[in-house]
């Protein structure tokens, strides 16, 4: 299984790159954001992998950052999502623009994506907002506040960390969204409140 990779890129189109590590160039399909991140070739770089084994092929997709690979891992959990797809809708919406349509409920903005239709992104919608939770939350650094003592407020900050916000700026939003909405908010309500403060 091959996780990461460090070497030069040599050659970059639309949708993949290749990777040289040691004289052997690997081919990484990669999302728009990660490829548009690379520097123009020959340079070195460092991608994240996630491999997948078929029968006929080995394939590898690259990741600039983590939480884009682990919204890859997720989408391609969902029924009709394979890679390809899961590569086209974050190279669409990346991992903030797809938290924040999840957190909506915008139906349209998941369509945008090419191969995404009304009945798929329901789908997504559903699925991925009982699952997000299970992307690894960043720990909590020396120095850094707390979250929020316990609740919806305490919810909707993990949330919120889980999908790649600082958990200063999240505890922030969250703290402005719960006075804007009330204390006793639900945890959708203060994800979608804190994600327009954020947002803007």
């Amino acid at each position: 299984m091959i996780a990461r990779l460090s070497g030069l890129v040599v050659a970059q189109a639309a949708d993949h790159c290749v990777i040289d590590v040691g004289g052997v160039g690997y081919l990484v399909h990669a999302t728009a954001p990660t490829l548009a991140a690379l520097p123009a070739p020959p340079v070195a770089a460092t991608l994240l992998i996630e491999t997948h084994l078929r029968e006929d092929a080995l394939l590898l997709y690259g990741f600039a950052e983590a939480a884009e690979r682990d919204w890859f891992r997720l989408l391609t959990t969902v029924q009709g999502v394979g890679a390809k797809l899961a590569l086209a809708i974050l190279s669409t919406l990346p991992p903030r623009s797809l938290v924040a349509a999840i957190a909506a409920g915008d139906r349209a903005a998941l369509t945008r994506a090419p191969g995404v239709g009304a009945k798929l992104a329901a789908r997504l919608l559903s699925e991925l907002r009982e699952r997000a939770g299970a992307i690894a939350m960043p720990a909590v650094g020396a120095g850094e506040a707390a979250p929020p003592a316990t609740g919806a407020a305490a919810d909707a900050v993990s949330a919120l960390a889980n999908l790649g916000y600082r958990r200063a700026e999240a505890e922030a939003a969250v703290r402005r969204a719960e006075a804007e909405l009330g204390a006793a908010s639900g945890i959708d309500g203060l994800i979608r409140a804190a994600l327009r403060f954020l947002l803007r």
